[in-house]
């Protein structure tokens, strides 16, 4: 599995689907057989990144690592999408080595940048559930997705201090950073 992310046809989850089977061992082995979707209302943090000026001419890469990442995220406090555990031990090892594919695919791309944002970002919503702090966890997810794409701002980086330091405020504040993405429709 320590190939390239390829682009090809297929949404970022399902390439990503295609990758851990052809890679083969553990992740292989746990792939539900269908995937399950988050709705409509689901975060689709990896969407928002790849839409982003940042990730011209490798959207698909783009798309495909964050999903990596965040199935990862997925793994270690909510319920996955692509993979089936049967034991908490198991899921905190997947989630691992989701985080590593997806950050190892940045490095490869050259992108120092997202890597260290969506190394903030898993601290950042990792202190979130720490706190019981769903909303502001998700937040962090798309305020980190919107940096990876259009790039980081003061405001973000506020935010994220924000986060950091308990501030009742932090919510709020990552909300608003997002400001880099897609205007609202």
């Amino acid at each position: 599995m320590s190939g390239a992310i390829a682009g090809g046809a297929g949404t970022g989850l399902e390439r990503l689907r295609e990758l851990l089977l052809d890679g083969g061992g553990l992740l292989a082995g746990l792939l539900r057989e269908e995937q399950r979707g988050g709705g409509p209302a689901a975060p689709q943090p990896a969407l928002l990144a790849a839409a982003g000026p940042r990730a011209e001419g490798h959207r698909e890469e783009y798309e495909m690592l964050v999903e990596a990442i965040y199935e990862g995220y997925l793994l270690h406090y909510r319920e996955p999408r692509l993979l089936r555990v049967p034991e908490a031990d198991l899921g905190l090892l997947a989630g691992d080595r989701l985080y590593a594919i997806g950050l190892a695919q940045l490095v490869a791309l050259g992108d120092t940048g997202a890597v260290a944002e969506l190394a903030d970002t898993i601290t950042l919503s990792a202190l979130a559930h720490g706190a019981d702090a769903r909303e502001l966890a998700d937040a962090v997810w798309e305020a980190g997705a919107s940096a990876v794409g259009w790039g980081s701002s003061e405001m973000h980086r506020r935010a994220k201090r924000m986060v950091l330091e308990g501030d009742p405020g932090a919510l709020d504040a990552m909300r608003t950073s997002v400001r880099n993405g897609p205007a609202p429709p």
